[in-house]
């Protein structure tokens, strides 16, 4: 089991050549094996700081989310129960647990069906006590600013120490927390495209954290609209891709839509550097892999 005094910051960057273009990756994916990526930095507060009457966290979202993982990690961390509502699991999946899902099972996750429209009103209104910390799908609380101000300060410790006066700052979003708050700490233009949802989500998600629009990321337009955990061709290629020219493993449902917009923007072909954010999240990759190559019949 983990240690609460282990260091979860201070993930190394990495320059690489892809598409004969330098760029910098920062390799949040190395940030713990259990505790990485972009939804460590976001529930890093809640590891860090003391919660003496929490008994169990509640959240909800998709049965092979990072976030379920990563949230099965901090409650066995932290002592707690920890019951995740989602809408359905699939029959394939219960027959075969794999990847997030069958890791927080293991965790002691207690994955609880729920056909309800809307599950965080069904949460808000039947579940709560003072016994119980909830947070909402994917960690839209402003609570993540905490860990991820600190992904700030390395950002620009790094820079400084490099002389990098000019920098892009690359990530794809869910509910953009991420995105939004780097771009309150940081001095540079932060980059996202929105994974879940359309652009006009992603802002709505935006104003709902900050009013303010100086603090909004820049979206990157996308070619097409891609529906989330769909699988596309691309997607699976430019992982492969990815993983070919940098020796790099990305995840497989934010990063290949993150550099495909990132490669068909401008930015990339500037001369100021970009650094991008491994979003972590591989364990999910065993899932995803399978279901590329038995849906569309890849094979690498």
């Amino acid at each position: 089991m983990l240690q609460l005094h282990m260091n979860f910051t201070n993930s190394p960057i990495q320059k690489v050549i892809f598409r004969n273009k330098e760029i910098y990756i920062k390799r949040d994916d190395l940030l713990h094996k259990d505790f990485s990526g972009n939804k460590a930095r976001k529930f890093y507060y809640f590891l860090n700081n003391d919660f003496k009457n929490i008994k169990k966290l509640i959240s909800y979202g998709s049965a092979q989310a990072n976030s379920l993982y990563t949230m099965s990690v901090l409650a066995k961390l932290r002592g707690w129960e920890f019951d995740f509502y989602v809408k359905h699991i699939s029959n394939f999946l219960k027959d075969n647990p794999a990847g997030n899902y069958k890791a927080s099972l293991e965790n002691g996750a207690n994955i609880i069906e729920k056909e309800v429209e809307d599950l965080h009103s069904y949460i808000s209104e039947n579940l709560l006590s003072k016994e119980i910390l909830y947070i909402q799908e994917g960690g839209r609380v402003k609570e993540a600013s905490y860990g991820i101000e600190i992904l700030s300060n390395e950002i620009k410790s790094w820079a400084k120490q490099n002389n990098i006066k000019q920098l892009k700052v690359m990530l794809p979003s869910g509910t953009g927390t991420t995105a939004l708050f780097l771009q309150k700490y940081l001095p540079f233009e932060v980059l996202t495209c929105p994974c879940v949802g359309k652009e006009e989500y992603l802002k709505k998600q935006f104003f709902s954290l900050e009013e303010n629009e100086k603090f909004h990321p820049t979206i990157l337009k996308l070619s097409k609209n891609y529906h989330f955990g769909k699988l596309y061709k691309e997607f699976y290629e430019i992982y492969l891709e990815l993983k070919k020219q940098t020796n790099i493993e990305f995840e497989l449902l934010y990063d290949p839509l993150g550099f495909i917009s990132l490669v068909n923007s401008d930015y990339f072909f500037s001369q100021t550097p970009v650094l991008y954010i491994h979003q972590g999240g591989i364990l999910g990759n065993k899932t995803m892999i399978e279901r590329y190559k038995r849906k569309l019949n890849f094979n690498n």
